[in-house]
């Protein structure tokens, strides 16, 4: 697609084409005129980074010059990840932040995310807001005399990697010296992935160290762009690989035979973790006040985790702010997305693939640390399939049809917290309509990818009838 795709919280596009200069020069424009205002306000910096794509450097100094023009001082971060930039906006009071990235988009694209002032991708609220002002076109240029200023962070990292390594026992996971492997494939997470592996005391082999955008493989951490870094989980010995996507807010794992484990099952091994130390550390047993959440996108397995540890579990719309709002109004532990974006608050309200390392090496560090160890506790989970699929269809058509399916699928327990969710016992079943295309889409899951895909094929042969 070469159209500009606007989100909540940021947009991409292919830079030079959809993405140009001044659409970046307008759009942060209109962000910076919903900051806060006044004498304090107007003291507190805002940060801006990139992910390492090629095109990074270029579009963060017009991000850096338009936040100037507009009278606000700027904190420049340079390479750093989506989390990264979360916890920096915190540590340092500032009163929001800029990534530029475009997230596992292809090397031609690239794009904008914006924070607010308390670290996390800006809710729904704002973003509508911003693009509101987007579309007015109307930026607030400052006088010349009150352009803001500009430095440079001299280590972006640290207060990130002081987190993360606050939430695991560390001197328990070095004592175990493992060996692992982190494909960062040339995106920001290498930077602070090594010093935490490194602080860690693992073995480590890097692949994709350089955070230059030249991606050894497509970006997106899926089984089939990562088929030649499982043999390179093998040929090095390493006891899982762990994958990164270029901003390092997702990941997806490898274990020690080169199997593809998945990203679903990133979100469902760290949330298993925190349960039962929670579980462990309390003396009475669970607690109904231990709540945990993820999209209603996610696999069910996390549910069924949160049943097995007594922890109560909430559904969110699809979207890293929407787990984020539903996660701070219930106060939960934990949250995250199936997509490799654990949540852990004791970090950031910001998915975090370093928040994933550490809680997973922890977890084998408490474990028995053996080779196999990884497999085994995959081997416990609950265990689905998902099969997605789409169908082209006119957005006025979507309601009606939505109406069809439910009508047809009336022994599921629906759902209209996002687009269309039918439930039943073991299996289902979520309809979206897309909002940058006239598309809808198709997850399934059920305890077999035969059923799954059923189920996928019988909602989709409805659909293409009523489109």
């Amino acid at each position: 697609m070469d159209e500009l795709i606007i989100s909540v919280s940021g947009l991409r596009g292919i830079v030079g084409t959809s993405l140009t200069p001044h659409v970046v020069q307008q759009y942060v424009a209109a962000f910076a005129r919903q900051l806060p205002t006044g004498a304090e306000a107007n003291t507190q910096p805002v940060v801006v980074s990139r992910d390492g794509r090629t095109t990074g450097r270029m579009l963060a100094d017009i991000v850096k010059a338009t936040l100037q023009a507009c009278g606000r001082d700027v904190v420049d971060a340079d390479v750093a990840s989506t989390p990264t930039t979360g916890v920096l906006v915190r540590s340092l009071g500032a009163a929001g932040g800029v990534q530029v990235s475009a997230s596992h988009n292809p090397p031609a694209y690239n794009g904008i995310k914006l924070f607010g002032a308390d670290g996390r991708v800006i809710p729904a609220q704002l973003g509508e807001a911003v693009s509101a002002a987007y579309r007015e076109g109307r930026p607030d240029w400052a006088a010349w005399d009150a352009i803001g200023a500009a430095s440079t962070h001299a280590d972006p990292h640290a207060a990130h990697l002081e987190s993360v390594l606050g939430i695991v026992d560390v001197e328990r996971i070095r004592d175990c010296r493992f060996p692992v492997l982190l494909d960062s494939n040339h995106g920001a997470g290498s930077l602070l992935g090594r010093r935490l592996l490194e602080a860690l005391n693992c073995r480590l082999t890097l692949l994709g160290g350089t955070p230059d955008g030249k991606f050894a493989h497509k970006p997106e951490p899926t089984a089939e762009n990562l088929v030649d870094v499982g043999r390179e989980v093998v040929g090095c010995g390493a006891i899982i690989g762990f994958c990164q996507d270029p901003d390092a807010d997702r990941l997806a794992l490898i274990d020690g035979a080169g199997r593809y484990i998945g990203e679903e099952y990133t979100l469902a091994l760290c949330m298993d973790h925190v349960l039962r130390q929670r579980r462990d550390a309390s003396p009475d047993g669970p607690s109904s006040a231990m709540a945990v959440v993820t999209n209603c996108a996610t696999s069910r397995m996390s549910e069924d985790i949160a049943t097995r540890y007594g922890a109560t579990f909430h559904r969110s719309a699809v979207g890293e702010a929407n787990v984020a709002d539903v996660m701070i109004r219930e106060q939960a532990v934990f949250g995250g997305e199936g997509n490799g974006g654990p949540i852990d608050p004791r970090v950031g309200y910001v998915r975090d693939s370093f928040v994933g390392m550490a809680l997973l090496l922890d977890a084998l560090a408490h474990g028995d640390g053996q080779p196999a160890a990884l497999q085994q506790w995959v081997a416990e989970l609950p265990s689905y399939a998902i099969h997605k699929d789409k169908v082209e269809m006119p957005r006025d058509r979507v309601p009606a049809a939505m109406e069809r399916l439910e009508a047809k699928f009336s022994a599921a327990a629906p759902s209209r917290l996002d687009g269309l969710r039918l439930d039943w016992p073991d299996r289902w079943l979520l309809l979206r309509a897309s909002n940058t295309e006239p598309i809808v889409r198709a997850i399934a899951e059920a305890p077999t990818a035969d059923e799954a895909r059923e189920l996928a094929d019988e909602a989709m042969s409805l659909l293409r009838q009523s489109s």
